[in-house]
């Protein structure tokens, strides 16, 4: 947790020093949201059982830094004991940090991610992200896990949103897919030593923004998240709570920017 307060720390003095180097040229952003939503995936795993989840953030930018905190409010945890009850947990707390740059069409990012998680290690990654200004917005990530379980996470994915009348509501659809990459000895594929490493999981998504007032965004969504291969089944079917693999899950999200 040290390393985790001393990132927010670095993010905080590398947006306010950017926001005084450059006042004269570009406005700082930033916004907040809250997010209630009926189960948290991750990368196609389950992280929630049978209980809604509330999804916190707040983002502010300037001149092409970005920090960003996001955390996970399980309403109803379960901890797999079944000695215990459940009951509800903040379980995740997670700070991005990010410097992109446009090229014409395309956007260029590097960042890193510290995840500050309960009741297991916590988490670090360095990203990189490519991504163009084209139809259906095309976008290239890779992640690397740097801290106590290497590998590489790759993620290709699209959107393109339709807009619907004159009032700014649009419908925004998107899709993704990854590959998973573990160097990790102690990462391997289900009653296997083999390294896991498979076409792991896609995501398909639809949602409505719908603006109301100048600043408010409320964005209804749905999505439906599947593995890509059988070796990837097996390992998230094994992974999580309901013993599936697919899983079709939904909510609200309420965003203030400005």
């Amino acid at each position: 947790m040290k390393r985790f307060y001393l990132a927010v720390l670095v993010g905080i003095m590398i947006t306010s020093f950017s926001a005084s180097h450059s006042a004269a040229e570009e406005k700082p952003t930033a916004s907040a949201s809250m997010g209630a939503f009926s189960k948290y995936i991750w990368r196609g795993y389950e992280l929630s059982n049978d209980s809604v989840v509330i999804q916190p953030s707040l983002t502010v930018g300037y001149s092409g830094f970005t920090m960003n905190l996001w955390g996970n409010l399980d309403t109803d945890f379960d901890d797999r004991d079944p000695a215990t009850p459940d009951k509800k947990e903040w379980n995740e707390t997670d700070l991005t940090l990010e410097y992109a740059r446009k090229f014409g069409p395309a956007r260029v990012g590097v960042g890193y991610i510290y995840y500050a998680l309960d009741g297991v290690d916590d988490s670090e990654e360095l990203y990189l992200s490519t991504g163009l200004d084209v139809f259906l917005a095309p976008t290239l990530t890779i992640y690397r896990e740097i801290s106590h379980a290497p590998q590489w996470y790759v993620k290709l994915a699209i959107g393109h949103s339709f807009e619907l009348g004159k009032g700014g509501m649009s419908l925004d659809l998107g899709a993704s897919v990854s590959y998973n990459h573990s160097d990790d000895d102690d990462f391997t594929k289900e009653n296997s030593t083999e390294k896991y490493r498979a076409f792991h999981d896609g995501n398909l998504s639809a949602g409505l923004k719908i603006p109301v007032g100048k600043y408010l965004v409320v964005n209804p969504v749905l999505a439906y998240s599947f593995p890509l291969s059988d070796t990837a089944k097996e390992h998230i079917e094994a992974t999580s709570y309901s013993g599936d693999s697919d899983f079709l899950y939904g909510g609200v999200n309420v965003s203030l920017s400005f």
